[in-house]
């Protein structure tokens, strides 16, 4: 074989592999997803190379990805690069030209609906506009980028709005709105512990206080931001710290302080200034194209040295090298079969995990909508529901006509019928999302089950029907379990048994199942010979919402909602339930649990006369505020107080009690949790950052499990839920404005 020969044979195998290779590489940068990766990469690293300060470098990663997603028409990614390069631009002092690319951004992102982005473009826009001191113009993009993010629930991301907006207002000289802003913006930065945005929220709410001649209050807010940001070395929070406090120093005619302050701003206002022109000056660019140049000459220079190289080599290399080659020829056919294999595994994997996570999204954002919906709905109906079995009451009690008392009976049964609803359905809901608690203690069985049968005594004969109790002999009484929950499962069988049964007989039934050391499993039976349920009927009745058919709903009544509940609580109690039933014979309803036997007797707790045996002159130097927005509550709530001895001062809305607690002294506050303006968890949260001592009811519908901790968090002793028993509102205020008087007395 001459050299010829072997040349040509080695050329051809150059071209396989280099085919090969372009195909492989050809695969991979033409793939959708690999592309999408590339720009979230690119996308990241502006991201850091911005907060490095490395702005070229961002600019150059913010160009390539944009070229990619253009490529591909992601208009996500589009929206959210225009929104990069806005920043940077605004940035690096090119306003006129951020506005353009936010501008683009915005477009992009409202036709493609990805509102969580057009926030964060919004509120870049508003800090744009504020740079150009258009104050308005930057107020309107605040206040759309914090409604979008309070529509996606990112309440972290609000923190940092409200911060600007409250800024804005102070730059327009409205220091109310300005403060008002910017508590909110504390109080979500504490929640979600964000130290920067906290900093500076605190040391502009005191010069907003400062200008509402709230001078002490000014410095010590001021000064506990500025404390935060040296902590953590916020240098740029320090800069406008240390020239608002040089300010308010000035104000005061504290001249020498406000000279060193003064100073310490100008020192890191010149350092941070010197950062900047480093890297936005002409030699860091020209530095920038040398390096790319010297790494191209060096590429180069590479290149002709295995040149060089390969002229010099003998015969013998030419034709190792040709075997060499081929071996490398179909490895790399093998590589490349592999390797798209792998990519197009990936790929598939990649996009199971994006489905996931969107489906996982979709289902917690599904949870939390129906929690809020629930939350929304219980307090609107209870509200009015307060209303309206406050009145029936009070009227029932000041000597109403004879006439006018049955239709006020009738008044109350149905508002009772409504609140009993409205609780139903939210057990319905604790027992779905697991969070009924078990609240176990001592009592009498056997006595829990009669007083159960004597409530439902009248309903029974109201129907003409007989109830009937047998207890197995020799079975003891006193158990350790949650009563409560016992109650509940037997009231709602024993009540649907009453129900469904006219001149007939209801049998409840308890006995042993087993006996393990202590603990005994009972089982309880319901039975009844009434109307019975059909077999295909049967199957469902334990459904929420379900009957046994649409004429039996409208002839006997009910949510439906009863069996349901009875389910999840026998569930709860670690047992199970099932029906034996003949249409037209009756029905049995048998449940089993576990129950834990104990010698203790059970404690009941005698019903005490609170505030009656009072005198007036012990209760004359009581002050109570009740925070309500609704007129007529604020009636009906103040009534009742009055009747109890005790006179209240009335506001309707959060700010108002906050200001009320600073000028007076009060025992206790009655805080309504729904109100204008900021919430009553907002204004607690407020008066406890100056005021520990003070006893804060939330006076609320609100009664869903999951907000419990908000009410914690924000520091109140106690909940009264709307509408509320009069013992227990008469017990709960008792123990918090006598109890430690008492204990003085004696």
């Amino acid at each position: 074989m001459n050299m010829s020969q072997i040349l040509k044979h080695t050329y051809t195998l150059l071209i396989i592999l280099m085919s090969f290779g372009a195909l492989a590489q050809e695969s991979v940068s033409d793939d959708p997803e690999t592309i999408q990766n590339n720009i979230d990469y690119r996308v990241n690293q502006a991201q850091f190379d911005i907060e490095s300060h490395n702005y070229f470098q961002a600019k150059n990663e913010l160009d390539e990805a944009l070229k990619l997603a253009q490529k591909i028409d992601n208009k996500k990614s589009l929206g959210i690069i225009y929104s990069k390069i806005g920043k940077l631009q605004f940035i690096t002092e090119e306003p006129n030209e951020a506005i353009k690319s936010l501008i683009k951004a915005n477009k992009i992102q409202r036709l493609a609906k990805d509102e969580t982005n057009l926030a964060e473009t919004y509120k870049v826009l508003g800090n744009v506009y504020y740079s150009k001191k258009e104050f308005n113009k930057a107020l309107e993009y605040y206040t759309s980028s914090h409604s979008l993010f309070e529509q996606a629930n990112l309440n972290n991301y609000v923190a940092e709005v409200l911060l600007n907006e409250g800024k804005t207002h102070l730059a327009l000289g409205e220091y109310s709105e300005a403060k008002s802003k910017l508590q909110k913006s504390v109080v979500l930065a504490n929640r979600y512990e964000l130290d920067k945005v906290l900093s500076s929220a605190k040391i502009n709410l005191g010069l907003a206080l400062y200008k509402l001649n709230l001078k002490n209050d000014a410095l010590s807010e001021a000064n506990e931001g500025l404390s935060i940001a040296k902590n953590n070395n916020f240098v740029n929070v320090l800069n406008e710290g240390y020239l608002i406090i040089s300010d308010l120093h000035q104000l005061n005619g504290e001249y020498k302080k406000a000279n060193n302050f003064l100073k310490k701003y100008v020192f890191i206002s010149d350092s941070l200034l010197e950062v900047k022109r480093n890297n936005l000056s002409n030699e860091k660019r020209i530095q920038l194209l040398t390096d790319n140049q010297t790494e191209y000459q060096k590429e180069q220079s590479a290149d002709l040295e295995e040149q060089k190289a390969a002229n010099d080599l003998s015969k013998l290399t030419t034709i190792l090298s040709i075997a060499l080659i081929t071996i490398l020829s179909l490895l790399t056919l093998s590589l490349y079969k592999n390797n798209n294999i792998r990519l197009k595994t990936n790929n598939m994997l990649h996009k199971k995990n994006s489905e996931l996570i969107v489906s996982k999204e979709k289902a917690e954002l599904a949870s939390k909508t129906k929690a809020n919906f629930l939350s929304t709905v219980t307090h609107e109906l209870r509200t009015p529901l307060y209303a309206v079995t406050g009145l029936t009451n009070m009227l029932l009690e000041e000597n109403p006509k004879p006439e006018q008392i049955q239709h006020l009976k009738s008044l109350k049964f149905s508002g009772d019928y409504l609140l009993t609803f409205i609780n139903d359905i939210l057990q319905i809901n604790k027992i779905e999302a697991n969070k009924v608690d078990i609240e176990p203690e001592p009592f009498n069985l056997k006595k829990k089950i009669t007083n159960v049968i004597a409530a439902l005594k009248n309903s029974a004969n109201d129907n003409n029907t007989k109830l009937h109790f047998e207890y197995e002999e020799n079975l003891p009484e006193n158990f350790v379990a949650d009563q409560i929950k016992i109650s509940q499962i037997l009231i709602n069988l024993v009540g649907n048994s009453i129900k469904f049964t006219k001149d007939g007989d209801i049998w409840v039934k308890v006995s042993k199942l087993s006996q393990n050391s202590e603990i005994f499993n009972l089982r309880f039976e319901i039975e009844d010979n009434g109307i019975g349920i059909s077999k295909e009927k049967q199957e469902q009745l334990f459904d929420s919402f379900s009957q046994g058919s649409i004429q039996i709903n409208r002839k006997y009544g009910g949510t439906g909602l009863g069996l349901s509940i009875v389910k999840g609580l026998v569930k709860i109690l670690k047992g199970k339930i099932y029906l034996e039933s003949e249409l037209g014979k009756g029905s049995n309803f048998i449940f089993e649990i576990p129950l834990k036997y104990t010698e203790k007797e059970e404690v009941v707790e005698e019903k005490k006369s609170y505030f009656n045996d009072i005198s007036d002159i012990d209760l004359e130097n009581i002050n109570i505020l009740v925070v309500e927005d609704n007129k007529i509550n604020q009636m009906i709530t103040k009534k009742i107080l009055n009747k109890m001895k005790l006179n209240c001062d009335v506001v309707d809305h959060g700010e108002a009690a906050v200001e009320s607690v600073k000028d007076k002294a009060y025992d206790v506050v009655l805080m309504d949790i729904h109100m204008p303006g900021i919430s009553g968890l907002e204004a607690t949260k407020i008066i406890r950052g100056f005021n520990k001592e003070i006893t804060i009811f939330a006076l609320t519908a609100v009664t869903l499990e999951d907000k419990m901790h908000e009410f914690d968090e924000a520091g109140f002793d106690d909940i009264i839920s709307k509408p509320f028993k009069q013992e227990d509102f008469e017990k709960k205020l008792f123990n918090a404005l006598m109890g430690e008087n008492h204990q003085k007395a004696t």
